[in-house]
């Protein structure tokens, strides 16, 4: 359906209910003085069918309104900011199928109390303006909640993965042979290419790239084992499942839409089931939370069975902790950092809450008592490390706030640039249940800390970890000292 009919029809129910309900007719006033059905006025406010003129003529004599004023797309100022985000980029861009939606059910909702509603809308388009809100974090902020919402696991796509197993049972050898993926890659008609990103500077940090016409995946040479098999299976995935739209590149570069995004982050958790298979990282999981003191060895040795990055083992965690144990209070996060050091919170995700700590687009400084942090600078201090990668475990318990966390971490350099590392960290918030089920957590060895947010909103005048002054909290003194006293004074 061309966008501007789909407009039309919605604008053009959402001023009939408008003028309707400010004459005070109703449904049942209007059928009588149209003629028309029920059923038929409702699919109309509800933006699902745009009358022919003769209809149009009824209505407009029935509403005591011209025929020009009901098909004019000027609308009364309460309904402005909704027909805005009808036209907006942000209401075309967002996926609302994949969040069970659609768009007459959504503009159904905001005409419930369009005022309150309306305003709230007009708030976050201003608020988007304002902070440049750019598609791609939009759609990366989409994707994120709709992987919360699954509790980031797919059983559609954990069967798929089952089933081919079952066609090519020469993959269910652990860990993956490259040569095997690229045969399977063939059966299916995709050739493979090692040095043709190399012949161009600009390609150089690409990981792959895929040419649709003649159907090569070009693999960047300086990549591990394990890379490169989760960039061949994750190739298997698009083929097998089929996936039309889907970025030639990695990591994509191009505007996408959130289709293309979203296949692009199922393909990626095929292939990561396909490497760590369920059934097999669930035995790992039961074996790992039954010893009594904290085997970092043993936890590194999970990356060497599977030949995976920390970063697939610990995102694959996630797709298994939640659903198959129930551990649902759980985070995960990937820190970048420097020798200055700086650090930026490029991906995170949160299950059942949002814990902290949290993305932070204010330029603040994230607590250096997070190990997510920490380990980061070990990074830097160590660079003779078995494989350049580090863990660590630490209990982190936030200042005034009973909330205590676990958190599992693994830091390694960043291949693609020297003077930085990298961290992910898992964090399951310290329950009842997570103390029955992980032995090791009663570890005296396990270091414990205080932590906070950021340095600027943290009260901890002794911190010797502190990178700034605690110039917000220090406001929120201020303010909270000035309206004590405001109620002192009026209260004499």
């Amino acid at each position: 359906m061309p966008k501007e009919i789909f407009e039309l029809k919605l604008i053009f129910g959402l001023k009939l209910k408008e003028i309707r309900t400010a004459k005070g007719i109703s449904y049942q006033e209007l059928r009588e003085k149209t003629g028309l059905s029920l059923s038929y006025l409702s699919e109309i406010e509800n933006g699902k069918k745009y009358p022919k003129g003769d209809k149009i003529m009824i209505l407009a004599q029935a509403l005591e309104v011209s025929y020009d004023e009901l098909v004019s797309l000027k609308v009364p100022r309460k309904l402005e900011p909704v027909v805005n985000l009808i036209q907006s980029d942000f209401f075309k861009a967002f996926p609302l199928e994949q969040f069970g939606l659609n768009p007459q059910k959504l503009v159904e909702i905001i005409s419930y109390d369009p005022e309150k509603i309306n305003a709230f809308i007009n708030t976050i388009i201003q608020v988007s303006r304002n902070y440049e809100l750019k598609r791609e974090s939009f759609y990366a902020a989409a994707l994120r909640s709709y992987q919360e919402i699954q509790q980031n696991y797919f059983k559609d796509l954990e069967q798929a993965v089952a089933e081919l197993l079952l066609e090519f049972p020469e993959l269910k050898e652990i860990p993956f042979n490259e040569k095997v993926l690229t045969e399977i890659l063939l059966k299916v008609g995709v050739r493979t290419g090692s040095k043709e990103l190399n012949q161009y500077d600009s390609l150089k940090n690409l990981r792959s790239l895929y040419h649709p016409t003649q159907r090569i995946l070009y693999l960047n040479e300086g990549l591990t084992s394990g890379q490169k098999n989760f960039l061949l299976g994750r190739e298997i995935a698009f083929q097998w499942l089929k996936f039309k739209k889907r970025p030639v590149s990695t990591p994509p570069h191009g505007e996408y839409d959130f289709e293309t995004i979203l296949n692009n982050y199922m393909a990626s958790y095929f292939s990561a089931a396909l490497m760590m298979p369920e059934s097999e990282v669930v035995k790992d999981i039961e074996e790992f939370g039954g010893i009594s003191k904290w085997k970092p060895e043993m936890f590194l040795g999970f990356l060497d069975k599977y030949d995976v990055t920390p970063e697939m083992l610990m995102q694959r965690l996630t797709n298994i902790l939640p659903t198959i144990f129930g551990y649902e209070n759980l985070f995960f996060l990937r820190f970048v950092g420097n020798r200055k050091p700086d650090f930026r919170l490029t991906k995170e995700l949160h299950l059942t809450q949002m814990h902290n700590p949290h993305g932070n687009e204010l330029n603040e400084h994230y607590c250096r008592r997070w190990i997510a942090l920490s380990i980061i600078s070990d990074i830097f201090e160590d660079q003779n490390s078995e494989q350049g990668y580090r863990v660590g475990i630490q209990r982190s318990q936030y200042h005034d706030s009973p909330n205590e966390y676990l958190l599992l971490s693994m830091a390694f350099p960043n291949v693609s640039n020297p003077d930085e590392a990298v961290s992910v960290t898992i964090g399951f918030l310290i329950d009842g249940a997570l103390q029955r089920r992980i032995k090791f957590l009663k570890d005296p060895a396990i270091p414990g800390k205080i932590v906070n947010t950021t340095c600027e909103r943290c009260p901890i005048s002794d911190c010797k970890e502190r990178a700034v002054e605690a110039t917000i909290f220090e406001a929120q003194k201020k303010e909270d000292r000035i309206n004590q006293d405001i109620s002192k004074l009026l209260e004499n």
